[in-house]
């Protein structure tokens, strides 16, 4: 018998009602992902991508089918059951950074340390990560003090401070100018590389993509494609 892939995504669907409308986001997909694979998730607006994410995420159930991460079975877990995955199993980068302005840099990082129920130490194997990222020097800085690259940077760090199985960047350099863009890029290679973190990235940039280890594309709530 096969060994399961860390990720499973079995005839997956999600409808939406939106007045007296159903809107069909997920339409029966399917996706395997290795545990430490880097995938970019390739697709136009409406194509089903988010939607994708909010359900490996724990943010929303399927309607249909299943999914599995690291065995555990998402698609029967109870509201509390999938907020306490989102604890510590997922780690979420945004487009827009989502940082609080009123706090520094470090305790941005902290808090979801904390809600994890992890503490608020930085030990020294996540103090090689901050170095890594380039904002070891700049903790002690509110959001507001540091440039688009640099807040996304310390977004990167609070998304894995609770070492999450899965981390999922949706458009992480939509933002970002393309030197800084390609910065990010290059970080997110090196964390899955150095560390084996498994990385799911929603993309609309072919070149953004080209730094995954393999694109999924994504039409009508299907996976089309991969490559």
């Amino acid at each position: 018998m096969s060994k399961m892939p860390f990720i499973q995504v079995r005839k997956l669907t999600k409808t939406y009602r939106v007045g007296d409308v159903d809107v069909h986001a997920l339409r029966g997909m399917d996706l395997d992902v290795a545990k430490g694979e880097f995938i970019a998730v390739v697709g136009s607006s409406g194509s089903g991508k988010s939607t994708l994410f909010n359900i490996l995420g724990g943010l929303t159930p399927p309607s249909t089918g299943s999914i599995h991460i690291g065995g555990k079975d998402l698609s029967h877990m109870t509201n509390a059951e999938r907020t306490n995955m989102r604890k510590n199993t997922v780690g979420f980068v945004f487009q827009k950074y989502n940082l609080l302005p009123t706090l520094s840099a470090e305790d941005n990082i902290k808090i979801v340390k904390y809600i994890g129920g992890n503490g608020t130490d930085l030990d020294s194997p996540f103090q090689d990560v901050l170095h890594l990222l380039g904002i070891a020097e700049r903790l002690k800085h509110k959001p507001r003090a540091l440039s688009g690259g640099q807040q996304q940077r310390v977004a990167i760090a609070r998304a894995i401070v609770n070492r999450p199985a899965i981390l999922l960047a949706d458009e992480p350099t939509g933002n970002l100018d393309s030197q800084n863009s390609i910065a990010v890029l290059k970080l997110l290679k090196d964390l899955n590389e150095r560390l084996g973190q498994t990385i799911l990235m929603i993309t609309h940039d072919e070149e953004a993509a080209s730094y995954a280890h393999r694109r999924v594309h994504m039409k009508d709530g299907q996976l089309v494609r991969t490559a």
